[in-house]
């Protein structure tokens, strides 16, 4: 392999391992290895356990505590790179978000950074009939947090542009004709109790 290879191949490595280099990985998120010239079976997703440890084919316990995204990843890449030659390994970080409300299967989703909205949403089983995603809403420990949310829908942005961070919360609102629908239901149905009352009064 010619060093010019080898060059180009660290560059494009490191341009496909995610947007968020300078963030702090937490527990219970993850990262996710890939090789491409190792036999061994070492390549798959891999979480931080509470104590802020991972655990890695080969090579044990890895600490992430207090270290952002480029120091864990090349602290890994340093450790395989003992075992093996020149291993062409590809390490991509795997943040936490919680997409809640009007979506098809909410719950916890594990991103990279590069996805956009369209990507989220898809994730999480897309839109139902009543979602509004022009007022999608980014909660951060119970505070809403302003994002460009324009780029956001037209797929120009993707997560780690916006600033979405691990632990965030992306909630999809009802859109405003459910609500208006459901009390305009609900105020037929208490006039329907009134007037068969009124039949038992007479």
């Amino acid at each position: 392999m010619n060093k010019k290879y080898l060059i180009l191949l660290s560059v494009l490595l490191f341009i496909n391992t995610g947007l968020n280099f300078g963030q702090t990985l937490k527990p219970g998120d993850g990262i996710r290895i890939s090789f491409f010239n190792i036999e061994d079976s070492i390549k798959g997703n891999y979480y931080i356990l509470d104590n802020g440890n991972l655990h890695l084919p080969y090579l044990g316990l890895i600490n992430s505590h207090k270290k952002d995204f480029s120091d864990l990843r090349n602290e890994i890449i340093e450790k395989y790179s003992v075992l093996y030659n020149n291993p062409e390994i590809n390490i991509q970080p795997l943040y936490r978000i919680d997409i809640l409300g009007e979506i098809g299967t909410p719950g916890v989703y594990y991103l990279t950074g590069y996805e956009t909205l369209t990507d989220l949403i898809a994730l999480a089983g897309g839109e139902t009939n009543d979602s509004n995603i022009e007022d999608i809403v980014l909660l951060r420990n119970d505070s809403k947090i302003d994002i460009d949310l324009q780029s956001f829908l037209k797929g120009r942005s993707n997560i780690g542009d916006v600033g979405i961070e691990s632990g965030d919360k992306v909630y999809v609102p009802r859109t405003w004709w459910v609500g208006a629908r459901d009390a305009s239901i609900m105020v037929s149905g208490v006039a329907v109790l009134v007037a068969i009352a009124g039949l038992f009064t007479n």
